[in-house]
């Protein structure tokens, strides 16, 4: 089994209700060696669009952070908590969630296998902490998944809600999370490359 394998028997999953409403089925994308994973919500409209993860403004936005970071996008992977459009955006349910996870997102990890994971916002984060923990509270702290590091940080789509970068402000502080993932990061041991750069010293996002 292979991530492009799995990626194939995704696109006719109709496991819950969310297949009834996707254009098409928006799975995992990046490095399939990747020390590092983001996980998000769910597709948006133009991720259902494309079929491809964080590619619309948040998606964007989240380039912004990586890149200001000296994280290539190309060298983590990143993939969502469901792989179907919630309709009009909505919060997958729990069913939902349940149903994509066991089958994909799981799977995802196994394949893949990083070092670190990055949970995108609170439906994120329930999934790995395994209990409803408010973002603003979560943010910040390194907790264990299998064995694997996890850190959760805001959702970009709350960032661009909220555009003040003031100190304490959630841009500022999603500064301060991705250089601490990033300081983790480069005090293990690589898998393979590395292929990182030294963080700024001010935010570009």
């Amino acid at each position: 089994m292979n991530l492009e394998l799995l990626k194939a028997q995704a696109q006719s999953c109709a496991a819950c209700r969310l297949a009834e409403g996707r254009t098409q089925v928006v799975f995992g994308e990046g490095n399939p060696d990747a020390r590092l994973m983001f996980v998000g919500e769910g597709p948006g409209e133009e991720e259902d669009r494309q079929g491809r993860p964080f590619v619309g403004k948040a998606g964007q936005l989240l380039d912004k952070i990586l890149e200001a970071a000296g994280i290539p996008r190309g060298e983590v992977y990143i993939t969502n908590i469901v792989k179907c459009r919630p309709p009009n955006n909505r919060t997958p349910l729990p069913d939902e969630a349940k149903a994509c996870t066991g089958r994909w997102l799981v799977r995802e990890i196994e394949l893949v296998s990083p070092q670190v994971i990055v949970p995108l916002g609170a439906v994120a984060a329930e999934f790995f902490l395994g209990e409803k923990v408010p973002i603003t509270k979560a943010r910040g702290n390194w907790y264990e998944w299998h064995g694997i590091r996890v850190f959760p940080m805001f959702h970009p789509a709350y960032l661009l809600r909220n555009p003040s970068r003031a100190p304490g402000s959630p841009k500022h502080l999603t500064w301060l999370d991705i250089q601490e993932v990033k300081r983790v990061l480069e005090s293990l041991p690589p898998k393979e490359k590395r292929g990182v750069r030294a963080v700024n010293q001010e935010p570009l996002f």
